[in-house]
């Protein structure tokens, strides 16, 4: 009887020790690890959008006792020369980048090359007081084909993978405009261009969504002002034209800004994840 009862105490207590071993596993087991984004990394990227912007082009000149205009007319011609024209087109390019993640805020460097598409013509007319119905007429044309931007960006983290995020700094572009000056009194004529690679600046905010293996979706808007570009002329001719008038000088300038919104996909080289808890 003795022996039965220390064998079923033995059994009994062998059971309760394989529980007590199973729920203290259960209980002490460590949670399964779970992926996080790390934005850190160098990036490169497309994106493709549109730009809406204006430009200012004027022409003037000034009254010379020596030049060919009256002193009545030079006020007509400076109020024609003051013009504005508007552009939109379609812009794209490429982009590249590298973001350095420091808890949930995102700090980073990008420039971008794109196709910028700014185009414009602007025409006014005008009547000399002294001498109507003769007049002058002055047309204007401004273009940049590309724009680069150098930019750094400041965000934080709405989410592991989602960033908003604000930008801002250099922006590049070569600027071209032309200049022609005409009128009907004696057959004047005057003309200049302008070609300057500009520095400007630009500034804005966006968002970028990371989706895996390292690809990020963004949207972005910029605001573009490349400031004004100038240039002085001497060589208006008339009477033929045969006779110059150096005396005239004559100031034509530029500027353009252009207000920019688009999409872009993204490509981060190196380690996507970390691990966390």
């Amino acid at each position: 009887m003795k022996t039965f009862l220390l064998a079923a105490a033995s059994i009994v207590l062998g059971t309760a020790s394989v529980q007590a071993a199973d729920l203290a596993a259960h209980y002490t087991k460590a949670p399964a690890m779970a992926a996080a984004y790390n934005w850190t990394g160098f990036y490169v990227g497309g994106n493709i959008g549109g730009q809406w912007g204006s430009a200012d082009p004027t022409t003037s000149t000034v009254f010379s006792p020596t030049g060919y205009f009256a002193t009545s007319s030079v006020p007509a011609i400076n109020t024609v020369g003051a013009q504005s024209v508007s552009s939109s087109s379609v812009t794209g390019g490429f982009t590249a980048g590298y973001n350095w993640q420091v808890n949930h805020a995102v700090l980073g460097l990008e420039g971008d090359i794109n196709y910028f598409g700014f185009k414009g013509s602007a025409t006014g007319s005008a009547v000399y007081p002294c001498c109507a119905p003769t007049g002058v007429t002055v047309s204007s044309q401004v273009s940049a084909d590309w724009l680069a931007t150098i930019r750094g960006r400041i965000g934080f983290l709405a989410a592991p993978t989602w960033l908003l995020y604000a930008t801002g700094g250099a922006a590049i572009a070569e600027v071209k405009g032309n200049f022609n000056f005409t009128d009907t009194f004696a057959g004047a004529t005057e003309s200049a261009a302008i070609r300057d690679t500009r520095v400007g600046w630009t500034a804005g905010v966006g968002t970028e969504y990371a989706f895996g293996g390292g690809w990020s979706l963004k949207a972005e808007y910029l605001h573009v002002d490349l400031g004004r570009a100038s240039t002085t002329s001497t060589n208006l001719a008339a009477f033929g034209p045969a006779i110059a008038f150096p005396s005239n000088v004559y100031t034509h300038s530029v500027d353009i800004k252009s207000d920019i919104v688009r999409v872009g996909v993204n490509y981060k080289f190196g380690g996507a994840v970390v691990a966390r808890y």
